[in-house]
């Protein structure tokens, strides 16, 4: 997988240097002499999906431009335990104060990469594709939605101008789901879809009526699922939400849904683990 580079991600990448170097790495600059160089070895601790090496490369460049890293395997690729991922060559100094920031961006988007991989191999052979949502971490969104792209899933509202998505609370201060999608449709742009999240089977009717192009079944049952996607019959473009990581994923599918959002992809992923060991 090719990595199409965001120029905001050297700016999150010089945000996490200065946090984590702050006035100086003073065990380095006091212990490795200036001239001094080394070379070394990113390895998968564990089998997984990798993604970001070209964030991690990207960190020791801005860092020293004589660090050189030459990857082992692609963007998106399956790794095995002790499968070496890339090596490093360059000033000590340089490579030392850049490996926590640079394994964080590693680690932390490779386990993105590899749940999303799981979730989606969960659902193949059925027509339900798997996406994020905006249970993102805080300034992290791009990277880590170009993560779950990594692992074969599809990016849901990059934020709130992606698209109208009516949820509870609108609803409630709406007075209804009829007026929050006529408002919608009046206020929004012909150009985005219209969605809204249901608890129940009166709401997906209501829903239906008021017009809704996507309706979100909301911590429903399979049951319900199942019965939500059999009334909507095709009208509109029906997507499963609530607490997804928790639920047989295949089972889900199998319903006939068309998407399988799930937060847990971002919010509350385990990070892989990677290590950078020195030759």
């Amino acid at each position: 997988m090719e990595t199409i580079w965001d120029r905001k991600w050297d700016e999150l990448i010089l945000v996490a240097l200065n946090e984590d170097i702050g006035s100086g790495d003073v065990t380095t600059l006091s212990t490795v002499p200036p001239d001094a160089d080394a070379s070394g070895v990113f390895l998968a601790k564990e089998a997984g999906v990798i993604c970001g090496l070209s964030i991690c490369s990207r960190t020791f460049a801005l860092l020293d431009p004589r660090i050189r890293i030459k990857s082992r395997v692609q963007e998106g690729a399956w790794v095995e335990a002790n499968e070496v991922l890339a090596v490093i060559e360059g000033p000590s100094q340089g490579i030392l104060m850049g490996e926590r920031v640079s394994l964080n961006f590693l680690r932390h988007l490779s386990g993105i990469a590899t749940q999303t991989r799981l979730a989606v191999q969960a659902v193949e052979g059925t027509k339900a594709h798997i996406s994020d949502t905006r249970k993102t971490t805080p300034g992290l969104r791009s990277i880590e939605k170009y993560a779950v792209r990594t692992g074969g899933g599809t990016n849901h509202r990059f934020n709130l101008s992606d698209g109208i998505l009516i949820k509870d609370n609108h609803i409630r201060a709406a007075g209804g789901i009829k007026q929050a999608v006529d408002r919608a449709r009046k206020g929004g742009s012909h150009l985005l879809k219209i969605e809204v999240e249901t608890e129940t089977i009166e709401q997906i009717e209501e829903a239906l009526e008021a017009g809704a192009d996507v309706i979100m079944l909301d911590n429903m049952s399979l049951l319900q699922m199942a019965e939500a996607v059999r009334l909507i019959a095709g009208r509109a473009i029906v997507e499963a939400s609530g607490n997804m990581a928790d639920q047989d994923l295949r089972a889900v599918a199998e319903t006939g849904v068309d998407l399988i959002s799930i937060g847990a992809l971002t919010h509350s992923v385990r990070a892989l683990d990677i290590s950078l060991k020195f030759e």
